[in-house]
């Protein structure tokens, strides 16, 4: 089994918060269940974090065994595409009433969808309604 990540992931992980314990325990079952996965956006938002630098996020890699996806295919793209826009139609319909969501959010999605088996996050009602078919957990 595949398991995608989220940037909130490791980000707890990172700042050592309430919930860092139990995604260390959720990622160590997950790695022993399959293989781990984060997209090139995650990649790209992980270096953001204050803790980060390059060699700090590739020798974290390295040592749990997460694999990036740099290659994100056209499949990905027009699933964002297609979460992103419908998205953007029930927000502007609400009346601005759903809380803003980044693009980034989408391919995320997107790329868990269609890439791994489930999408590890601290945020799944976040990726639910986008994504129906995306089992996301804890």
């Amino acid at each position: 089994m595949r398991t995608a990540i989220d940037t909130n992931v490791i980000s707890s992980l990172w700042s050592g918060g309430p919930v860092a314990q139990g995604m260390a325990a959720l990622l160590g079952r997950a790695q022993n269940e399959g293989g781990l996965v984060i997209s090139a956006p995650v990649y790209v938002e992980l270096l953001a974090h204050p803790r980060a630098t390059a060699s700090v996020l590739r020798q974290f890699l390295e040592t749990t065994g997460v694999v990036t996806d740099f290659l994100l295919d056209e499949a990905v793209w027009h699933a964002a595409g297609a979460a992103f826009a419908a998205y953007a139609g029930r927000r502007r319909r609400s009346k601005g009433g759903e809380p803003k969501r980044l693009l980034v959010d989408f391919i995320v999605g997107a790329h868990a969808a269609l890439k791994a088996d489930r999408l590890l996050t601290l945020d799944p009602a976040r990726y639910s309604l986008a994504f129906p078919r995306l089992v996301t957990a804890p």
